[in-house]
């Protein structure tokens, strides 16, 4: 009984530490709310750029009413780059691998070492707390725009494409954190990581489908693409909104979402424990 009760008290305790530097952590960046009010307004400014670039696309290719492109219509075009506007804002971690690598560098790494704090859950809770604070400054400017926008969906899809599109976006979350979390921790063994990030963006940005639907990739390069998990953060969410995803196979695909999760979860465990291992505690 009393190793039950030791145990409850240990796991409270720590559940306790959590609750607090998420705490710490959202007011940490509600110190910023004006930056983070100011650079979501900003994030909306290229869709007038966008919707009027695709409204010429479509005109050329046959008229903004009556042409499609690989299956999407004009309306859904811009529909699908607002909705690749929510994934991307769920999955992208601005400064996050650069950080890490920044800390490993300066050695400021070294207070993760030495304190019963876990380095991945901290930055974890931390990039919570900011994403909760981004989306409540950013709820009226995301109001409005979505509001002005409208005409462009074409309805909202059932309970449980919802309940797919809301997984899916955690998911993305969680798998752009970690991926980009593995990329900072390889400043353990390169203490400059700039161009690892840069490739890393690049290719997250291209083959996330921010750009244009993946469908329009030719074969093979669209099944290449379906075999990387940057499709997961940003298009596969938009996909299933837009029902672009066969009813059957949408929760396997968020299986296989959750398992691209899982797999660069290890991944960034793996590396931060051999990182660790090798440290020096140079720097700071």
């Amino acid at each position: 009984m009393k190793k039950t009760s030791r145990v409850a008290y240990n796991l409270w305790r720590r559940v306790q530490s959590w609750l607090t530097i998420f705490e710490l952590s959202v007011q940490e960046r509600l110190v910023y709310r004006g930056e983070f009010f100011l650079g979501a307004l900003m994030r909306f400014l290229p869709i007038v750029t966008q919707i009027l670039l695709w409204a010429a696309i479509f005109e050329a290719v046959g008229g903004v009413t009556q042409a499609r492109i690989v299956g999407y219509s004009y309306r859904q075009m811009v529909a699908y780059y607002l909705l690749t506007m929510i994934s991307r804002a769920f999955s992208s971690m601005p400064s996050l691998a650069s950080g890490i690598a920044r800390d490993i560098r300066d050695g400021n790494v070294k207070k993760f070492l030495v304190q019963p704090v876990d380095l991945l859950g901290f930055l974890l809770l931390h990039r919570v707390a900011h994403k909760v604070v981004y989306y409540v400054m950013a709820l009226g400017p995301f109001f409005v725009i979505f509001y002005l926008c409208r005409g462009f969906f074409e309805g909202w899809p059932d309970g449980s494409v919802i309940s797919a599109y809301i997984l899916s976006l955690l998911l993305a979350f969680l798998l752009g954190f970690y991926l980009e979390a593995t990329i900072g921790l390889v400043g353990f063994w390169f203490l400059e990581v700039s161009s690892l990030v840069f490739v890393f963006m690049l290719l997250n940005f291209f083959f996330s489908g921010h750009m244009f639907p993946l469908d329009m990739l030719p074969e093979p390069f669209r099944s290449l693409v379906a075999l990387l998990p940057f499709q997961y953060l940003a298009y596969y969410p938009s996909a299933i909104f837009l029902g672009k995803v066969p009813a059957e196979t949408v929760w396997l695909g968020v299986g296989v979402q959750g398992l691209w999760t899982l797999a660069a979860f290890v991944t960034a465990r793996v590396v931060l424990y051999l990182g660790v291992r090798r440290y020096s505690g140079f720097g700071g």
